[in-house]
């Protein structure tokens, strides 16, 4: 375990909520894709927070991933619930009570009502032109993008390829475990490496890489602009938000990797959003 004290604490939490609501019956699913974002009984924009997912075009596959969607809707409907349930953050909800996770495009105005947006499988991504100005723009205005669940050399230069072209004088720089975002709620020392709940199944219900030697090694690299602010946060050689999806299909993933993927996932909200 790579926590010193607060990971039981969150793990107990977690296994209150999982008993009463998901353990069982693996997981309750929302709805897909709903346009725009959660509002409120007036029709104005709710405004606690929202887990904006981009969606994107793929240009190019991945084994066992899917584009966009990787991962949607369950972890973004579970992770809303575990922050609101693990910290003072009111989520947004739609009208029928659900919690506020949205797929936003880039194209889209809602793009700028999204202080934080969530991306997977990124090894996949070809950005139009129109994105890479739109997404530039949202970023140098004070947008947050954390892109999640990419493994291997392949997929890594592919996605560096693609960020550049947004943000060609930014340059990528590695975050170490004393960095502010390590601790902005949860104790965290390292990562987690965290496998799709197939792959470890596929691999006797042991081990996290899924590229072997090639992604042996997780890793936590960010953008900063020029005063410090964080732009866009890459967790790549692990699968963060499966950590979240699969909490309620397998009593022993959940053990092995849920609470550390909600209390990593929580301080990159928490940090994004305080600076």
């Amino acid at each position: 375990m790579r926590f010193r004290y607060v990971a039981p604490i969150a793990c107990i939490s977690l296994l209150t909520a999982f008993q009463v609501r998901v353990w069982g019956g693996g997981g309750w699913r929302p709805n897909p894709i709903r346009e725009g974002l959660p509002t409120a009984e007036n029709g104005v924009t709710d405004r606690g927070f929202t887990f904006c997912r981009l969606l994107y075009q793929s240009v190019r596959r991945e084994a066992q991933g899917h584009g966009w969607n990787t991962d949607y809707p369950g972890s973004d409907h579970n992770f809303v619930t575990r922050l609101a349930e693990l910290t003072t953050t009111r989520p947004a909800r739609w009208e029928d009570g659900q919690p506020g996770f949205a797929v936003v495009r880039a194209s889209q105005e809602e793009l700028y009502e999204c202080p934080f947006i969530f991306m997977s499988d990124v090894g996949t991504v070809g950005f139009s032109e129109l994105e890479v100005v739109r997404l530039r723009d949202y970023l140098t205005k004070g947008g947050f993008i954390w892109v999640d669940d990419f493994w291997g050399d392949w997929a890594w230069q592919h996605w560096v390829g693609e960020i550049t072209r947004v943000l060609p004088e930014y340059p990528i720089v590695d975050i170490d475990p004393d960095h502010m975002m390590m601790h902005a709620l949860y104790e965290v020392e390292n990562i987690p490496q965290i496998p799709s709940i197939q792959w470890w199944r596929m691999n006797g219900r042991h081990g996290t890489s899924e590229r072997g030697r090639e992604s042996a090694t997780p890793h936590l690299r960010a953008i900063f602009d020029p005063e410090g602010r964080p732009l866009v946060v890459m967790t790549h050689n692990t699968d963060i938000a499966d950590g979240w999806e699969r909490e309620g299909e397998d009593y022993d993933f959940f053990l092995e990797f849920s609470p550390e993927a909600y209390a990593f996932g929580i301080n990159v909200i928490l940090y994004s959003l305080s600076h």
